[in-house]
This record gives structure tokens, C-alpha cells and sequence, in this order.
């Protein structure tokens, strides 16, 4: 993962090597060469040589590539593989270190070192821009957690970090012309420029460009508590708590804080911030966001209209647009190409303005249309807790999907949520045209950080990130969800044994936060369950304060994978395999008594209190699904079965929209039992006794 653009397997024979000796010709510099000593520590082999006859012999072909870390860099290989024989050969520094992923994917384990089938691959990508987004704003990151990100990044032919480095909780990166942006912005918690360069490098060693955003001219609460003179309003009390969370301000919406653009000075400020933060970030591209500017912070405020008169801007989005088209000539003078999230379509900005899409697939359209360079996020926010399988199946040049439809849309529109026809999808859209095809990028898998933890970031982002790696690698016709859930599995354990090592070590220590006679009842019933979906999990926050990100919902994980196998075995019993049946028995014998267990350990922490009716309920649906097993679900029983599956209906639709509630009420404690579908294949696939 990501599925190679062509693969060519060459018989059943494997070869095992207990080192690889590696042979260069034309271009290579230190760069790879420490990434081929990557390759060999993460394979535990060496390129020594030895008595032993199980040495394999790796070739690599390489051209040198001007254009490496750049949009345009060329990242195509071709890998071969023949009785041991490894050939690799490369237009580039970024295919080289895309075949040593694709190598370390291919390699099997042995005792004697690592095998290899014969293959033969060709490999490119389908867009050039395959990035990941990560909120350090909301929630700090430190450096090591960010590098283990890259790491990840690399194994899944990811190439562009992007960094949200401001917003309404914090300003994370040391300013030396604005100190107060970490004596005060920061709460604490921010990046010195030495740790910037740092991992900037660290990135590029790896194949990846780092891009930074700062947010103007919203989301800019952090940096007016710094520098409030450039503020549109006066700003909302702080929170004596605040530490820089996603709660740090009472009764008001860190996010809604905008610069006022209609002063000179608030532009100079601007600027000088931009330029002094350019020189840290060496890419082409700056992000300088522009999405969500509350109206009510301009209109709201009669200098701010009496300007707006004056220039006849007939709305707060005409006088953004005036702002961000001086943002952009001012980065372009500094030969930067600006990115802004797609509100930056109603600003008079160059064609050369990348637009990053975000509120509804319709807006590809529309920047495409306007010959923009367009990334796609919209579809692939992490944050929102969906499954794999979703984000697997959404395609950048699908107009439709992502945003708002349906239910959800008319529900939206009859309160009249500000921000309804914005996020609507529209069905009247044509597909793109070849033209517009060409203006797509690529992507980014998102993860805003309002309800996620440090603790909680690998978990968070992986594996799921790596099925957004291969939606923008791999060619199109790729698209077996099936297969996808077959092998993300065995990525995740390659993700979290090579570079995500802090995994295990991290959920550890959340769970050591209860009594340890829980952990073990408690740990059983996170393996089968997940958090609510979509903004759910927001709107929790927002009740609970930091405290849930403690609460067992912090550590349930979007993909069960325990569930998942559960409901795959289930699927195969129904359809006649039999084979099955001891190991579902084994797994809904383990559930069934899971809540016994529960209820003698929870010993009345509030948190675990809280999802005891989800602890009963899955005991109830492994019950159900024993009875079905052995054939004795009557006409009764089928009736309180059914309203029991109903339950469960009812709890995942509670959290389906994407940004509305739907008015249903919440499962407890935000969890949602994934053993569903496979206890509804084993009642289904039964016939009722009468």
C-alpha cells in the first residue's frame, strides 16, 4: 500500500537473503545512501559481506532530477526482482526512495533474514502532491511525535507535511521580530526556528517538503492576544485555564477572532511575520489559509464598514478578497506561490493561487474551471472519525463526494445555518473535463486537532492515512474495498513496528489512567468498538472540556480490525463455511462475558460509568449472536434481537451527517459497537424457529 501502477508476479519461488549487498551506478549523493541504511536497518540486515550463501544483491539505477522536492520532481521507478537478484532503477532521488518502500513492503521474514518473491514492478504516481495536514495549533505536537509522522509518510509514499501553525488556540513556531507569539501566543508550547530547520531536513531526507499555513485573517485569536492593537474586535475573555487546548476561551468560539484589514499596520504586520517565517520553509509554497472570517468581526465594527463604503465592498467576502490579493502579490514578490483554503475563490488572485478545497467537492469545479491549481481535502478529514472504506472510496475528481445532501441539507436550510449552500453538493454538476483533470494536484488527509491528544496522534492518522497515500498513488481502477481491508492490517503493523513506535507505549498509558483491574474489560471492549463519526466528537469537547480526551473514546479506534474479522468470518459462516464456526464461538463466548468482568472492576469511575450500557449491549449482541449460532432464536426472541439491532441503527445514524446533528440521541460515552454487521449475518442467515 499504495498498489503499484503495474506488478508482474513471476511464479511462486522465493528467495531468502540474509543481507543485501548494494551496488550504485550514476547519480547518488549521502542522501541515499543513508536512505539505503534505512532500508537495511528496517529489513535488520546489513551489506557486509560474509561466508554465508544467502546474499542477495541490490542494483540501483538513478538519474539525477533538478526539480527534487518540487511539485514537479520525477518519483517513477522500476523494480525487479529475480532470484535474489534486486534491480531498482529510478528518474530520480524520489523514485529511489519509493522503491525502498515498495522493497520493504515486499520483504517476508524469516529466521535466516528476509525473502523475496520474484516480481516485476513498474511504479508512478497519479498525482504529485500527496500530502497530510497536521493541527499542531490546536493541539502541540512535539518534534519527535512529528517525526515519527514523517517516517510514516515515507513508508506510504506521502510527500508533503503540512503544517497548521496558527489558529484561534495558539501560534506554535518562535518569532524573534514578534516574541510575544511564543511569550504569550504560544501558551507554552511552540517550535524554535533551530527545531523547524531541523525538521525540515529530517523531512527532506526522506522525500517530503514540509509547507507551513498561517491562518490570516482568521482564526487569528492567538495572535491578537499577543498584538491586540491589530484586532477587528475587542477580543473575548481568556480562560484563566486555558493552556491551549481546544477550550481555552469561556463562552465564546476561539475561532471566530479576525485581524482587521482595513489598517495599514495589520497588513505591515502581516508581512513582516510572513517574511521573517519564509526563509524556515525553503518550498515554493506557503499556505496562508483564509478560510471561516466571521462577517459580524468586520461588519460589526463601523470604521470596518465606513471602509468598506468608501471602497464600495458590498460584503465582509469582497473585503477579503481585497486582503488576500495583497497577501498573495506580497508572497509572490518573495517567489512563493500562495495556497488558501477555497474561500480564497472570491478574491481577484492570479490563476496561479492554489486552492486547497475543503467545504464541498462542488468548489473542484469551480477552481478548476477558473484554471486554479486545486488540492482536494474535502473527503478526507481524518478528524472525522470515519472508517477507512469511506475515505478509500471518495476520488478527487468526484464533484460529489463530499458535502452536504439530503436530510442533512434541507435540515440545514430550514434553521438556517449560515453556512448551508456553502458546504451543499450540487447533482447538477458535469464531471470534469480532461482540462480541469489536469488542474487537480492531488490531496491531503486532514487531522485538525481540536479533540486529539499527542497521545492520541498515531492512532488518529494511521492506518487510515495510508489508504489517502494510496487513493492519490495508485491508478484510478484501483478500488477493491474488499482487498483494502485485507491488507491494511498488515500495514498497520508494519507502521507501527518501523515507524510509529510510540503506538503501543502511548495507549498503554492511556488505559494505565484506570484502576488496573478494569484495563483488561475495558481493553476488550475498545477492540470492538470506535467513536462517533463526523463533528459528534467536537460537539462532545465543547461539553466535556479536556477531560474526554481521557474518556475511553479516546482511545477507540475508527477501524476495528478485531470487528472486522469478526464480521468477515460471520459473512463466510452464512454463506456455508463452516470452518468458521469454533473461532466465532470463541470470539462472541469472549464478548458475552466481557460485561461480567466490567461490572466488577468499574468500581464507579465516572468514565467508565458512563459506557456501562455499551458494555451490556455488546454482551446482549454476542449473546444474540450464540443463540444464532446454535439455532435457537425463536419468534420471541427474534422480536427483542431486532430491536436491539435497531438500537445500534439508530446510534450510528445519530453521528452520519457530516457537520449537523441528526436528532437522535448519542451512544454513551460516544461509542459505537462494529460487531453489528456480523451479528445481523448470523441472526439473518438463520432461519426462525417458530
Amino acid at each position: 500500500m499504495p498498489v503499484p501502477s503495474a506488478i508482474a508476479w513471476q511464479g511462486e519461488d522465493e528467495k531468502t537473503c540474509d543481507r543485501i549487498m548494494i551496488d550504485w551506478h550514476g547519480a547518488h549523493d549521502p542522501m541515499l545512501v543513508r536512505g539505503s541504511e534505512r532500508l537495511l536497518h528496517f529489513l535488520h540486515l546489513s551489506s557486509h559481506s560474509s561466508e554465508k550463501q544467502a546474499a542477495c544483491s541490490l542494483e540501483i539505477r538513478n538519474r539525477e532530477d533538478p526539480d527534487y522536492l518540487a511539485v514537479d520532481e520525477r518519483e517513477s521507478y522500476r523494480l525487479s526482482i529475480y532470484h535474489g537478484k534486486i534491480t531498482l532503477n529510478a528518474d530520480g532521488p524520489a523514485g529511489v526512495l519509493h522503491g525502498f518502500a515498495t522493497l520493504l513492503q515486499l520483504a517476508g521474514s524469516t529466521a535466516g533474514g528476509v525473502t523475496f518473491h520474484d516480481v516485476t514492478i513498474d511504479d508512478a504516481p497519479r498525482f504529485p502532491w500527496r500530502g497530510l495536514m497536521i493541527d499542531v495549533a490546536r493541539h502541540f505536537m512535539s518534534v519527535p511525535a512529528l517525526r515519527r509522522q514523517i517516517d510514516a509518510m515515507e513508508l506510504t509514499k506521502l510527500n508533503v507535511l503540512h503544517l497548521h501553525l496558527s489558529d484561534g488556540s495558539a501560534f506554535r513556531v518562535e518569532s524573534q521580530i514578534f516574541p510575544r507569539l511564543q511569550t504569550v501566543s504560544s501558551h507554552g508550547q511552540y517550535y524554535t526556528q533551530n527545531e523547524i530547520r531541523s525538521l525540515v531536513v529530517y523531512a527532506a531526507e526522506r522525500g517530503i517538503r514540509v509547507v507551513p499555513e498561517f491562518d490570516v485573517p482568521g482564526h487569528a485569536l492567538a495572535v491578537l492576544e499577543a498584538y491586540p492593537e491589530f484586532a477587528a474586535q475587542p477580543l473575548p475573555a481568556a480562560n484563566a485555564a486555558c493552556t491551549g487546548g481546544s477550550a481555552c476561551i469561556a463562552g465564546s468560539n476561539a475561532n471566530n477572532p479576525a485581524l482587521d484589514p482595513t489598517k495599514p499596520e495589520t497588513l505591515v504586520f502581516v508581512e513582516k511575520l510572513f517574511a521573517e517565517m519564509m526563509p524556515l520553509f525553503p518550498d515554493a509554497y506557503f499556505h496562508a489559509g483564509g478560510d471561516e472570517v466571521v462577517a459580524s468581526q468586520w461588519t460589526g465594527n463601523p470604521q470596518i464598514v465606513r471602509y468598506m463604503q468608501a471602497h464600495n465592498y458590498p460584503d465582509a467576502s469582497a473585503l477579503q478578497g481585497e486582503f488576500t490579493a495583497k497577501i498573495q502579490s506580497f508572497l509572490a514578490a518573495q517567489g512563493k506561490t500562495m495556497i488558501g483554503w477555497d474561500e480564497v475563490l472570491s478574491a481577484p488572485v492570479p490563476k496561479s493561487v492554489v486552492v486547497d478545497v475543503w467545504r464541498s467537492s462542488k468548489w473542484i469545479n469551480t477552481a478548476t474551471a477558473r484554471q486554479h491549481p486545486v488540492l482536494v481535502s474535502s473527503g478526507y478529514y481524518l478528524d472525522l472519525l470515519r472508517p477507512a472504506r469511506e475515505y478509500y472510496q471518495i476520488d478527487p475528481y468526484d464533484l460529489m463526494a463530499s458535502g452536504l445532501a439530503g436530510p442533512e441539507l434541507e435540515h440545514a436550510r430550514q434553521i438556517h445555518f449560515r453556512l448551508a449552500d456553502a458546504f451543499a453538493l450540487d447533482p447538477a454538476l458535469p464531471p470534469l473535463n480532461a482540462r480541469q483533470k489536469n488542474h487537480v494536484l492531488g490531496g491531503e488527509a486532514v487531522l485538525w486537532t481540536e479533540a486529539v491528544s499527542e497521545q492520541m496522534l498515531d492512532q488518529r492518522l494511521w492506518p487510515r492515512a495510508a489508504v489517502i497515500a494510496e487513493r492519490l498513488w495508485s491508478p484510478e481502477t484501483v478500488k477493491d474495498v474488499v482487498d483494502m481491508e485485507r491488507r491494511l492490517p498488515h500495514i498497520a503493523v508494519q507502521l507501527n513496528r518501523l515507524a510509529l513506535t510510540t503506538t503501543q507505549q502511548d495507549r498503554e498509558q492511556m488505559l494505565s489512567r484506570y484502576p488496573a483491574s478494569s484495563v483488561y474489560a475495558l481493553d476488550t471492549l475498545l477492540q470492538v468498538t470506535s467513536p462517533v463519526r463526523n463533528y459528534t466528537i467536537n460537539r462532545m469537547i465543547k461539553k466535556a472540556g479536556e477531560d474526554l480526551l481521557t474518556w475511553p473514546v479516546a482511545m477507540a479506534e475508527p477501524d476495528s480490525f478485531s470487528a472486522m474479522r469478526f464480521n468477515q468470518l460471520a459473512e463466510a459462516y452464512v454463506q456455508g463455511d463452516r470452518s468458521v464456526a469454533q473461532q466465532l464461538r470463541h470470539d462472541l463466548e469472549q464478548w458475552a462475558a466481557n460485561d461480567g468482568l466490567f461490572e466488577k472492576t468499574i468500581g464507579g469511575v465516572t468514565a467508565l460509568e458512563t459506557i456501562r450500557p455499551i458494555s451490556q449491549q455488546l454482551s446482549s449482541l454476542a449473546r444474540a449472536g450464540l443463540e444464532a449460532l446454535d439455532g435457537k432464536v425463536d419468534t420471541s426472541r427474534r422480536a427483542q434481537i431486532e430491536k436491539l439491532l435497531t438500537q445500534q441503527q439508530e446510534a450510528l445514524a445519530a453521528s452520519s451527517w457530516q457537520l449537523l446533528s441528526p436528532p437522535l440521541p448519542q451512544p454513551p460515552g460516544g461509542l459505537l459497537i462494529d460487531i453489528v454487521p456480523g451479528i445481523r449475518a448470523l441472526v439473518d442467515g438463520k432461519p426462525t424457529v417458530h
